[in-house]
């Protein structure tokens, strides 16, 4: 069993002022990810009104499928026209550990 977690770091757009207008733009996100079928939240940056930090897990009895289901999560957040990606962090974990 393998599994792997990755942390979106989220720059939101100027006009996210308040918790709500924050929230408007992290739920599609996340409700995005979910369709991937992996376990995913807000995790960090929750008080920063410009900024969110989403996470996503996924459990798999291959390495390469769970490095294959992080990649589209990825490209699902990058190809969010209105959010910036400004960094990725994963954690890959085996049987051996």
């Amino acid at each position: 069993m393998y599994t792997a977690t990755a942390v979106f770091d989220l720059l939101l757009p100027g006009d996210s002022r308040s918790l709500k207008a924050k929230r408007s733009y992290v739920r599609p996100v996340v409700a995005a990810l979910r369709r991937l079928e992996v376990a995913v939240a807000e995790v960090g940056a929750q008080d920063l009104h410009g900024r969110a930090e989403i996470g996503v897990a996924v459990v798999a009895a291959e390495p390469g499928h769970v490095t294959a289901v992080l990649d589209s999560c990825e490209r699902l957040v990058a190809g969010r026209p209105e959010l910036e990606l400004l960094a990725v962090r994963r954690r890959l974990h085996g049987e051996g550990e």
